[in-house]
């Protein structure tokens, strides 16, 4: 089996949006990859730290699902990371309410011997210096480094973020920040542009309406399944990119085409995940439902034309 390597959060998350609200709940971007890209055939790992106040039931939940834990931190006496937030009526918009980094401000990631030879890595939304760690204590370079961040980032760090996106193969970021990465409004110029500082391939997300894959001259667009009831959108980008990486280290390719296979899985999931508030969803998923509506997937975007 290939061996997925995740680095992210692994956090308790504290939601509000107009169907409800929660208390801490189990979050965190690796905790969303992870559950995501188990519904794969392959050996994950995760890369993280905790606070002694993190519950071992969430652990065992990873665990049950073949995730290998070893790499995530366990601080006494510390705190896990905290983030809470409030969305608008159209799920679009977010208040940040609180953000408590804890024991996230003293992390120094160690990979597990184990996975050291990983195909693919998985670098979730954190600071870069982590990412740039994780890079480095590869022992050879993976077939597929997939990077996430975000503008938080590129306001506080773009040098060192630069130095990130130089190394990997794919970044995944959403058009807003595709935008202000690059400074260029079209979408197709900021692809390029991305391009041009290192990445093989581009992949922007457009939330409610899908994404794009960019390589070299070639672009595929993925639509978003259009669902009846969204509860909380926490956690779909992240569940996006779990499944986009677990499809890609199942299967071992790493064409162009395989990889608007991936997009369509990643989106599959995602749409999955919003179904319910944090990670409730992805918990309670089984593969005929994640079958029945990859189905839907193909039939939405299938069409017979005639080109005169």
């Amino acid at each position: 089996m290939g061996k997925l390597l995740i680095v992210g959060t692994v956090a308790f998350d504290a939601i509000e949006t107009p169907f409800g609200k929660t208390d801490k709940i189990l979050g965190g971007a690796a905790t969303f990859i992870g559950l995501a890209a188990s519904h794969f055939n392959l050996d994950a790992a995760i890369i993280s730290v905790v606070g002694e106040d993190f519950p071992q039931d969430y652990l065992d939940l990873l665990k049950d699902r073949d995730i290998d834990i070893s790499g995530i931190e366990i601080v006494p006496g510390g705190k896990t990371f905290f983030w809470s937030g409030k969305y608008g009526n159209d799920l679009n918009t977010r208040e940040t309410l609180a953000t408590e980094p804890n024991v996230l401000i003293d992390f120094k990631p160690v990979v597990p011997d184990n996975f050291k030879d990983a195909d693919v890595v998985m670098l979730g939304n954190l600071h870069p210096d982590i990412q740039l760690s994780v890079i480095e204590q590869m022992e050879e370079r993976p077939k597929l480094i997939v990077l996430d961040t975000m503008n938080f980032w590129m306001n506080t760090t773009l040098p060192e973020l630069m130095k990130v996106i130089e190394k990997v193969d794919v970044i995944t970021i959403n058009d807003e920040e595709a935008r202000q990465l690059t400074n260029e409004y079209s979408l197709v110029r900021a692809a390029a542009a991305i391009h041009e500082m290192g990445p093989k391939y581009v992949v922007i997300k457009k939330g409610e309406h899908g994404a794009l894959l960019f390589h070299k001259e070639r672009i595929f667009f993925a639509p978003a399944l259009p669902l009846e009831e969204v509860f909380d959108p926490t956690g779909a980008g992240d569940t996006f990119a779990g499944g986009f990486v677990g499809y890609i280290t199942e299967s071992g390719n790493i064409s162009f085409n395989n990889l608007r296979n991936a997009v369509i899985h990643g989106s599959n999931l995602a749409s999955f995940c919003v179904e319910r508030f944090g990670t409730e969803r992805m918990l309670n998923l089984d593969r005929k439902e994640v079958g029945q509506r990859l189905q839907e997937f193909v039939e939405l975007t299938q069409f017979d034309i005639e080109i005169e």
